[in-house]
């Protein structure tokens, strides 16, 4: 697969939770930190996710919120 984003991380499917149209999947990027995309049914389904999958997290954002407390 070759693709332009070039945030790419690798990682590991800790949880896939469907909903009615949409599912969140989980994945475990190392170091603690857990990342969740939002992504269709159709797309889980077409992907075959599921847990223990080793995946690529790509990011692809116009704009990035930075929050302090």
């Amino acid at each position: 697969m070759r693709i332009s984003a070039r945030n790419q991380i690798k990682g590991k499917v800790v949880e896939v939770t469907k909903g009615a149209t949409t599912s969140h999947v989980r994945v475990d990027i190392g170091g603690g930190q857990i990342v969740t995309s939002a992504i269709t049914n159709e797309a889980v389904d077409e992907l075959a996710l599921k847990k223990g999958d080793n995946v690529i997290a790509v990011i692809k954002a116009s704009d990035v919120m930075i929050a302090v407390n």
